[in-house]
């Protein structure tokens, strides 16, 4: 199917030598599969030859030809693009000027199809007002839906806003959820340990019943999102 031109087939055939799936892992035949099933337009493998591009992997690296390519895959809703060139336009040096206004631009068409990237990002963007008036609430708000996918550093940035009332009404019982998911351990140890001190100074303004339904809460969570 993929030497008759079937775009899908093509881009599993680049899969599989990007991977190296049966076949010595070779990125330059990826990026010609890549290459034939996003001539026609396939968006899946326009993220993917970007990537190769940003990369250098199979091709020469080449920034503009990696954003000409997700602009095509973000022309087309694809969110992994939109993501990506929210994130050139964040970066520096990267094929486009650093422009705030256009990464927020790109990751609110992202974070709005459920991206947690995004989410995050455009909560950060919002919380120094880079390319956005500067919003807490807005910045919660994003950082909620990341967090409730999983993104740690957005679950701890969230738990500080209810502890400290930034961007929300202070809720110690709200900051204690957030904060225990996040003393499991996914950030980095100092991370990790400053979210265990914030938990635990909020949980030292719950009464024991709302500090049981936390922690009850956060053990139904780890067990909805365990991987």
């Amino acid at each position: 199917k993929a030497n008759a031109g079937d775009a899908s087939s093509q881009v599993s055939v680049g899969n599989t030598y990007a991977k190296g799936e049966g076949v010595p892992q070779d990125y330059a035949q990826a990026a010609a599969w890549y290459r034939k099933a996003a001539e026609q337009g396939d968006a899946v493998a326009q993220v993917k030859l970007g990537f190769l591009y940003l990369n250098g992997d199979g091709v020469s690296q080449d920034y503009a030809q990696a954003v000409a390519w997700w602009r095509k895959a973000a022309a087309q809703g694809e969110a992994d693009a939109q993501y990506n060139l929210g994130g050139l336009y964040d970066a520096v040096g990267h094929g486009v000027p650093q422009d705030y206004k256009q990464a927020a631009a790109w990751y609110s068409k992202s974070a709005e199809q459920g991206d947690a990237k995004a989410q995050y990002n455009l909560g950060l963007l919002y919380a120094v007002g880079h390319g956005v008036p500067q919003d807490l609430a807005q910045s919660a708000f994003w950082w909620r839906k990341a967090a409730e996918q999983g993104i740690a550093v957005a679950q701890y940035n969230l738990g500080i806003f209810y502890y400290m009332g930034l961007g929300v009404p202070q809720d110690y019982a709200e900051a204690y959820f957030w904060l225990d998911l996040v003393a499991a351990g996914k950030l980095d140890a100092p991370d990790t340990e400053k979210g265990a001190k914030f938990r635990d100074e909020s949980a030292s303004h719950l009464a024991p019943a709302d500090l049981s339904r936390e922690q009850e809460r956060a053990r139904k969570w780890f067990e909805a999102h365990r991987a």
